[in-house]
């Protein structure tokens, strides 16, 4: 029997102690800690949004940076397309310009050479 009792006190203090810590006096003194949890949990989930959101303008900016790449690499090779002597020829002629077949003449003033 004493056995018995011994685990029937056993439990009832597991009881009490338990209580102890449930009892209004307790809580409301632990009420500043409560808030502390609550406003880190509150802050732990903004930063989680914040990051997402974070990697997603991320994300937008590299797609638009590849976009504006190949568009930069497109125009420049256009321009040195362009910019070769036949596809010059090509382009003036028909304005009336054509290509000099001998070499340009040189002006030269008598009075810079006496100097």
């Amino acid at each position: 029997m004493s056995t018995e009792q011994t685990t029937n006190t056993t439990s009832l203090n597991n009881k009490i102690d338990w209580k102890k810590y449930f009892n209004y006096r307790t809580i409301v003194q632990n009420i500043p800690f409560f808030l502390f949890l609550s406003v880190l949990a509150v802050l732990y989930i903004y930063n989680g949004h914040h990051a997402d959101k974070l990697i997603r303008k991320i994300s937008t900016s590299e797609k638009n940076i590849k976009e504006l790449e190949y568009e930069y690499k497109t125009i420049k090779s256009e321009v040195i397309y362009r910019s070769k002597a036949s596809e010059m020829i090509k382009a003036v002629e028909p304005m009336g310009l054509r290509e000099l077949k001998e070499p340009p003449l040189v002006l030269s003033d008598s009075l810079a050479i006496a100097q």
